[in-house]
């Protein structure tokens, strides 16, 4: 019951060498990706980059803080702003009256 042990050791063969050159061809695509990624990561000027970006959003952010505190501050004491609230508060007050005589 053996009359293909020849075509399968030739099979088993090019398999083998198949998968050896796919293994290899994978191994030096992984190797030139880790060498890619240790040069970009290690270059000063990326490190530069970076850190000059997260100073930039620290400034950016501060700055937007001061002015958000600076005009909502403007806002709560404006003779315009207390006057709407006031608006607000009788309409809601007028609603809650109208919802009790029902």
């Amino acid at each position: 019951m053996k009359a293909h042990a020849r075509r399968h050791t030739k099979d088993t063969a090019i398999l083998t060498s198949l998968a050896e050159s796919i293994g290899s061809a994978l191994g030096a695509i992984a190797a030139k990706a880790n060498a890619a990624q240790k040069v970009l990561a290690r270059s000063s000027a990326a490190h530069v980059v970076k850190r000059e970006g997260k100073r930039l959003a620290r400034g950016s952010k501060a700055a937007v803080r001061k002015t958000r505190k600076a005009s909502a501050a403007s806002l709560k004491r404006s003779k315009v702003a207390k006057a709407g609230r006031r608006g607000l508060r009788r309409a809601a007050s007028s609603i809650q009256r109208a919802a009790r005589r029902r």
